[in-house]
């Protein structure tokens, strides 16, 4: 079927993102995996492309579209290229608008330039090792100490943790407020008792650097506090659509990609004397798998429509997260089955997608999360 969402300023932007990555992603990919982190010359070559802070406004270097749908053609093509180690759709599509959004004019002054550049390198400090999606459980502290606050506590997990330059810590500022006594709190690289830990060791996304963060006695000052005072857990909703269909699209064009090098693979490979495709169950599995996606797909860009119109809610991008993330696990398991043995080397694309995408269902909210949520809201 033939998408309706692009425009032709949309497809020409696919072809920069391709371009980009073809000349400073590919070639260094496989020492990135290795080393366990990008290099931070990749996300300066990114600003300088263009494809980062495409929804901040031009004064500080951004692109100036708030269009949605050039974010999907970067995730979209990011996940077909196999690149998730360079999280720029955590840096645009996560944080970006927490800091347009929320960040005073001084903030954005301060920020956005480098945010645009890659010269600044954000994340978000959510999960610890006691909480996740449930933000009553957070226990970092955040004590008012008249012109500073008094930061205490550890997070875990965290993407971009060991390059970022910006972390956006959710901390309890209120502590008796439970889920309604939560900050946000701007803590800057070489602040004082800002410590990381270990780069976490992953069973896929080798080259995204996921971080422990650690927070003693950090004073932060109270210009970065960012958006309202106990005013975290209203924020964090807000945000939350984009962040979940940012995800979904990346599933969707994941499962897709999987379907397009399977599809190629069994057409190839023989067995019993003939290619795999002539077998009947293979067709059967091909067809199986081609029909999920469309569906999937139509969906998925409708959700898109939606948020570029301002009309997605959380309802509805909370279905296409969980459905579009269970079918690019669905889709890597059975194509990694149908290439056999190969399938199992990491030297094959389908192997690498196995593992780098099964954390699709787990963060931004998991399966069972996004179901609460959908549940909920038909039965209270």
């Amino acid at each position: 079927m033939k998408r309706r969402i692009y425009s032709d300023g949309h497809d020409a932007f696919r072809g920069t993102v391709r371009t980009f990555l073809a000349k400073e992603v590919l070639p260094h990919y496989a020492q990135w995996e290795k080393d366990g982190i990008v290099s931070r010359e990749v996300w300066r070559a990114a600003g300088r492309q263009g494809l980062l802070g495409l929804a901040v406004p031009e004064e500080y270097g951004g692109g100036g579209t708030p269009d949605f749908r050039y974010s999907a053609v970067l995730a979209e093509e990011f996940t077909r290229a196999g690149v998730p180690g360079l999280a720029v759709g955590l840096h645009n599509d996560i944080i970006g608008p927490y800091l347009t959004s929320l960040a005073t004019d001084e903030q954005k002054r301060r920020w956005l330039p480098g945010f645009c550049s890659g010269e600044t390198i954000t994340a978000i400090a959510m999960t610890e090792p006691g909480a996740g999606s449930d933000l009553q459980g957070i226990r970092t502290t955040a004590e008012d100490k008249g012109d500073h606050w008094l930061l205490n506590g550890s997070k875990t997990f965290i993407s971009n943790g060991i390059l970022a330059d910006l972390v956006v810590v959710v901390a309890k500022t209120t502590p008796e407020g439970g889920a309604h006594g939560l900050s946000l709190l701007v803590v800057e690289r070489g602040t004082a008792g800002f410590e990381r830990g270990r780069n976490l060791d992953k069973i896929g996304q080798k080259a995204q650097d996921t971080a422990e963060l650690f927070f003693h006695d950090v004073r932060v000052p109270k210009e970065n506090l960012l958006g309202e005072l106990n005013g975290a857990f209203v924020h964090l909703m807000t945000q939350l659509p984009q962040e979940r269909l940012a995800i979904a699209v990346a599933a969707a064009a994941g499962a897709e990609h999987l379907l397009e090098i399977t599809t190629a693979y069994v057409k190839e490979r023989e067995a019993f004397g003939r290619p795999l495709a002539g077998l009947q169950h293979i067709r059967f599995e091909v067809a199986e798998l081609a029909t999920e996606c469309a569906v999937t797909r139509a969906f998925v860009d409708r959700c898109i429509e939606d948020h570029a119109d301002g009309a997605l809610d959380a309802v509805h991008a909370s279905m296409a997260k969980w459905w579009a993330t269970e079918l690019q696990k669905r889709a890597a398991d059975r194509c990694l089955q149908l290439h056999g043995g190969y399938g199992y080397m990491t030297e094959y694309p389908v192997a690498r997608a196995f593992t780098d995408g099964r954390i699709q269902t787990i963060y931004g909210g998991t399966t069972e999360i996004m179901k609460e949520i959908i549940g909920r809201s038909l039965l209270g």
